[in-house]
């Protein structure tokens, strides 16, 4: 009697039979998808800003200065403007930090502000937008 002998093969028809179905099933609902929308706010959807908020100001020519409630703006540096704003922080660590940015300041400025108080560690940061006059 002879030996058989063993054929190394792999039969791909089943797995192309799974891939076509999955095909079929990402054609059918990949249309269906919804895409995510990003609400931007507004200026007309502008919020109150809260009384009690520190402002960083950041001007055109990108110098900045800080306003604290009841208090004069004083102009300062970033490295004294995240310790002005730790040591105000450290007395009411709820109060909020808005940075107000003028309308001609290049955006990279505000981020590298928002960014440098961030690793500072200062909490509740947001940025301040003048609703339009209707």
């Amino acid at each position: 009697m002879r030996q058989r002998r063993l054929k190394n093969e792999i039969n791909v028809v089943p797995y192309i039979d799974v891939m076509l179905v999955l095909l079929v099933i990402f054609m059918v609902t990949a249309p269906m998808m919804t895409t995510a929308s990003i609400d931007v706010p507004s200026v007309g959807k502008a919020s109150q800003v809260p009384a009690e908020a520190l402002q960083v100001n950041i001007r055109a020519d990108q110098t900045l200065s800080l306003t604290a409630p009841g208090k004069s703006e004083r102009n300062l540096s970033r490295n004294e403007l995240s310790q002005a704003i730790l040591d105000a922080q450290r007395r009411n660590p709820e109060q909020p930090v808005l940075i107000v940015g003028d309308r001609n300041v290049k955006y990279e400025a505000v981020l590298g502000v928002m960014d440098e108080l961030q690793r500072q560690q200062i909490k509740r940061i947001g940025l301040l937008v003048q609703p339009t006059g209707k």
